[in-house]
């Protein structure tokens, strides 16, 4: 969704945009055709050639030759968006070409920290042996070209750990213009995420065993694809559940009418684009230091890091009407850090 409202941010601006896209069998979105003057999608390799690659598997299986023969037919800028996607730059002397590496995170922590949430000792091997190889890429590429980091935390990691020269701070382009909050007092609390990611199923586990479990106050946990394990746990307590796969209408609607969202992280790598739709579309926040560092968006939530901090805050704040004062702190929040406009411009001078 952030490239989305960036391609059509960057379309306003007149820029002409010629996208290549890598496919994962989810379809060709029509819409894009409207703000792109052309479209390529290119198939991922398979994953099994990456056990023997000194690349990264992310970085291997988008290697290929199409893209690369056509980004060299022209002299145009190119967005890498992703660390992913620059298996390019490893290709020949890009010497004379303007170039900017997006940065969604910092992926050998972020890999690093999937070790942590996964059980199999297989997938935990793995993942360590990918943060490896990604941190030596990470030092190799980021010396090489300009980056352009989502926050002010991991553009000062680049600098100082892996040795990147050029450095910008980008913050996500979004999909408001104004707060879209809703003053008073909603139902429940609610947590939310694509909770196939590991990292998240363990945030909605840990709520609902050291947070929830004795709390006399509704729980919803809504997303994408929970494990059969989080399900049993979510409907072992009355006053909690889950809803499964929600569309984007049903989430935004649970979103509108939770009173609190409750958003732990356990890593800090990127922007958890949760928290920018729970800041800008619903009502109370509590979250932990992890979740907000970056973000400019700490002065909008309630932050703790215990079980116990949750629960007090938590209590505190369930009953407590949302106001029009808290709307309009989050409305010069929006302007001043996460103005698309501002953005695009400021990325079209960086390019051009």
């Amino acid at each position: 969704m952030e490239m989305l409202h960036k391609i059509k941010a960057l379309h306003r601006e007149g820029v002409k945009l010629h996208l290549h896209v890598y496919e994962y069998g989810r379809g060709r979105p029509k819409e894009l055709e409207a703000f792109c003057s052309d479209i390529h999608y290119y198939e991922r390799l398979d994953p099994t050639g990456s056990l023997f690659s000194s690349l990264p598997h992310i970085i291997r299986s988008r290697s290929s030759p199409e893209l690369l023969e056509r980004l060299k037919a022209d002299n145009h800028p190119i967005l890498f968006e992703g660390l992913h996607t620059t298996w390019p730059l490893t290709q020949g002397d890009w010497t004379g070409r303007k170039v900017i590496i997006r940065l969604h995170n910092i992926e050998h922590e972020y890999y690093t920290g999937l070790r942590h949430h996964v059980r199999s000792p297989f997938q935990k091997a793995w993942f360590a042996f990918e943060s490896r190889k990604l941190k030596a890429y990470e030092q190799e590429v980021l010396s090489a070209f300009p980056v352009a980091t989502l926050t002010a935390r991991e553009a000062r990691y680049c600098r100082e750990v892996l040795g990147a020269k050029q450095v910008m701070e980008l913050p996500a382009f979004i999909g408001w213009n104004i707060p879209l909050c809703h003053e008073g007092v909603g139902t429940f609390c609610l947590f939310h995420g694509n909770l196939s990611v590991p990292e998240n199923e363990r945030a909605a586990i840990w709520l609902l065993k050291k947070v929830f479990r004795k709390m006399d106050v509704p729980f919803v946990i809504a997303g994408k694809s929970p494990s059969a394990r989080l399900v049993r746990l979510a409907h072992r307590w009355q006053h909690t559940c889950i809803v499964a796969d929600p569309s984007e209408t049903e989430m935004q609607d649970l979103i509108r009418k939770a009173q609190v969202q409750v958003l732990p992280a356990h890593t800090m790598t990127g922007v958890k684009f949760k928290l920018l739709n729970g800041v800008f579309c619903g009502r109370h926040i509590v979250t932990n230091e992890a979740m907000v560092q970056g973000t400019r968006l700490d002065s909008a939530c309630h932050i703790t890091e215990s079980n116990t901090g949750f629960q007090s805050i938590i209590m505190q704040l369930y009953r407590r009407p949302f106001t029009e004062e808290e709307t309009e702190l989050r409305s010069g929040l929006l302007q001043h850090y996460y103005d698309n406009r501002a953005h695009a411009r400021q990325l079209i001078s960086w390019l051009y």
